[in-house]
Parts: C-alpha cells; structure tokens; sequence
C-alpha cells in the first residue's frame, strides 16, 4: 500500500491489489491483482472485481458495481443520485435517510476512457468502450463504442 492513503478497516481486499498514495477506500471490496491510482475515492458498498485498473483522480461512489477486468481512466466519475439536492422539503440538511442509491453497473472487460462521467442506473456492456469525456446517460450494450455527451453509439468494438 502506499504512503498517505486512508484505508477503513471495513475495506475488503484481495490478493496482490495496489494501492498508490492519496487513496481514500471505506466499506468497499477490491478484486485480487486490482490496482488503484492516486487520488482515487471509492465509497462503502463499491464491489471491484479482479484484474481492474482505476487511474489516478477517479471517484467511484457507493452503489457501483465494476466487474473484471474492467479499465478505468483518469478522472472519471460516477454519480449515484439522479436528483442530488443539499437539503430536505423542509430546509434541513439531506441525511442519507432523505435519499435513496441508484446503483450503475459495468461489466466485464469494459473500458472506460479519461474524465467520462456516468450517470447512475446505467449498465456498460461487456468489452464496451467509452470515449474520453463521454457523459454516459443510458445503458451501453455489450461490444460497443459510445462517445460524446451524451454519449452515443460510434460502432461495434473489435473483439480483444
């Protein structure tokens, strides 16, 4: 593990997982041979699969599901609140009583370009492609490329 990371006691981690330094991990689970950049949140209730590399500056917030084998670049985020709001109908400071997880899900061998945003409730498809900045709105289905924002279908991916 490197230096300076914030490692909860509740994280579970497989064999031969790197971690760099500046990482904050709590209630998540981390695949054998997985490695984690720097800069790098991953929340309670994040299940990573085996052989995942998550590049540096990335944020994967509760509810999110990362498959094997799945490549995530640089500043990439998930969002797991569809209508996020700082406060209650009554004024209050939102507590996590006030709302609910939406849970996205990627799939094996997906890969996930630079600084893409993917919005919650969605799945990547296995061995799916997303393009770099790409804001993932909708499902991806398995084998694809998308890009844009919102990203969009560009073709079939060529099989590794």
């Amino acid at each position: 593990m490197g230096d300076f990371c914030r490692i909860a006691d509740n994280v579970k981690m497989g064999a031969n997982v790197t971690v760099h330094a500046f990482v904050n991990l709590y209630g998540c689970s981390i695949g054998d041979n997985s490695r984690v950049g720097t800069f790098v949140e991953i929340q309670k209730n994040v299940s990573i699969g085996k052989n995942v590399k998550v590049s540096s500056h990335t944020f994967i917030c509760e509810g999110v599901t990362i498959e094997d084998d799945v490549f995530v670049g640089h500043n990439v985020s998930f969002i797991n609140d569809k209508y996020p709001r700082a406060t209650n109908g009554d004024g209050q400071p939102q507590s996590e009583a006030d709302w609910g997880v939406v849970k996205t899900v990627v799939k094996r061998g997906a890969s996930i370009g630079t600084s893409a945003t993917i919005l919650c409730g969605v799945t990547i498809g296995a061995n799916a492609i997303i393009g770099a900045g790409s804001v993932v709105t909708r499902d991806v289905p398995d084998d694809s490329i998308v890009a844009g924002n919102p990203a969009r279908l560009m073709r079939k991916a060529v099989p590794v």
